[in-house]
């Protein structure tokens, strides 16, 4: 019975363990990258546990044209408060897309921005 016991301990370690590498992988690899200009028309911080910014940026390809939303994740305060000081105004933000994470606890969405240029 108590080999069990430590059978079974082991088993839920090795378990985590795997669990762990899989999520610290998964943020550390990018499926893809590239880079989205509109106008940040939404950005907050959201969550019941863990705190993530979220936010909507509005791709306007030709004026007059219904714009289409993107929706992005923010994790680093820097790039937060980038973006926070340039809202409203037209920029490009780079992002990184995640993909695979197991929860919302990592961001909403799976595009990550990286950096925010201002185009004005």
């Amino acid at each position: 019975m108590r080999a069990l016991f430590k059978a079974s301990i082991l088993f839920c370690f090795i378990g985590l363990g795997l669990l762990l590498i899989y999520i610290f992988a998964m943020l550390n690899w990018s499926y893809a990258e590239g880079e989205r200009a509109g106008y940040i028309q939404k950005f907050s911080k959201k969550g019941w546990v863990c705190k993530t910014w979220e936010g909507e940026l509005a791709l306007v390809s030709v004026p007059g044209t219904i714009a289409e939303k993107f929706y992005f994740t923010v994790r680093d305060e820097d790039t937060a408060g980038k973006i926070n000081a340039n809202l409203g105004r037209k920029v490009a933000l780079k992002y990184e897309q995640h993909v695979g994470l197991p929860s919302d606890c990592f961001g909403e969405t799976s595009y990550f921005i990286t950096a925010v240029i201002p185009l004005d």
